[in-house]
């Protein structure tokens, strides 16, 4: 699977996935899983799939996952890891929590990147509605409910991004990060306050029509604002990371960060929306008048 080449720097993503155990066999409908009231199984569709891009994060899985199976509790849902060429024991963890939670597992065979990660895991889940979240245990899964509830009111055609008021960072990250979204406001105009925040809630069909490439998940708004959508911010909680190591730096994400930035502003002056016009209206006599 690759991504297609929208713009310059765009890499190849080649997950594969997992098979992993199915539901342990004993008391309950098949199918079913345990500490799940209404999970999946091979008869259930999900209504919501959550989509977990990681790269070496094996502390991390285990307590995410309980969070997101109490949040979704009674509702049909999936958990999409989407292992970006990690090498510690991210995999190992995921189908360990596979033992009693409906997750699945893809793994890209090198790194790629968070985007082709997002994009596989899109690609691969089996819901109507996605909703992404970080793996560093930072975002807080209780959020999803109350986003999705907001997606569902706005439609298929809005994407209801997380706004982390609060952040629960270093003060050099946080005072870059102010800076960098006042910068792609102004020069984008995506009128999104918190565009690095890795919990949205999206419809499938709407993250799949838009332009995918390297870094694109630091633009979703822009880019579903460009493609005629809506975009909606909500309050979030942030927590601070008590597991693991961050996989990128400050001077990492200001590098790749112009770079996008300029890529994108090219990319939105090169696409012009139709207007449609009102069908007119059929002349009396027309056949079909």
């Amino acid at each position: 699977m690759s991504l297609p080449p929208s713009l310059p720097g765009s890499r190849a993503s080649g997950p594969s996935e997992t098979a992993l155990p199915g539901p342990p066999a004993g008391p309950g409908r098949r199918g079913e899983w345990p500490g799940s009231a209404r999970a999946i199984g091979p008869e259930i569709s999900p209504e919501i799939s959550v989509v977990v891009p990681v790269r070496n994060e094996a502390p991390n899985i285990a307590p995410l996952v309980a969070e997101i199976s109490a949040a979704l509790s009674g509702v049909p849902h999936e958990i999409v890891y989407v292992d970006d060429g990690s090498t510690d024991g991210t995999a190992e963890a995921v189908r360990e929590a596979a033992c009693s939670a409906p997750v699945r597992l893809l793994r890209h065979a090198t790194s790629c990147g968070q985007s082709a990660a997002v994009v596989s895991g899109v690609r691969a889940a089996r819901a109507p509605w996605i909703a992404t979240l970080d793996g560093d245990g930072q975002n807080d899964p209780a959020d999803i409910p109350r986003l999705w509830a907001r997606a569902r009111v706005e439609g298929e055609g809005a994407l209801v991004a997380g706004w982390r008021k609060t952040r629960k960072d270093t003060t050099t990250k946080r005072l870059t990060s102010r800076i960098a979204n006042r910068v792609r406001a102004r020069l984008l105009g995506d009128a999104t306050p918190d565009t690095g925040c890795g919990l949205k809630v999206f419809a499938r069909d709407l993250f799949l029509s838009l332009p995918h490439f390297d870094h694109m998940h630091r633009f979703l708004p822009a880019l579903v604002l460009r493609g005629g959508g809506r975009v909606v911010s909500e309050p979030v909680g942030h927590r601070p990371r008590v597991r693991g190591v961050s996989n990128y730096g400050t001077l990492d994400r200001l590098a790749v960060g112009i770079v996008d930035l300029l890529g994108m502003m090219w990319l939105q002056r090169r696409w012009k929306r139709p207007r449609l016009l009102p069908e007119d209206a059929p002349r009396a006599g027309a056949p079909g008048a």
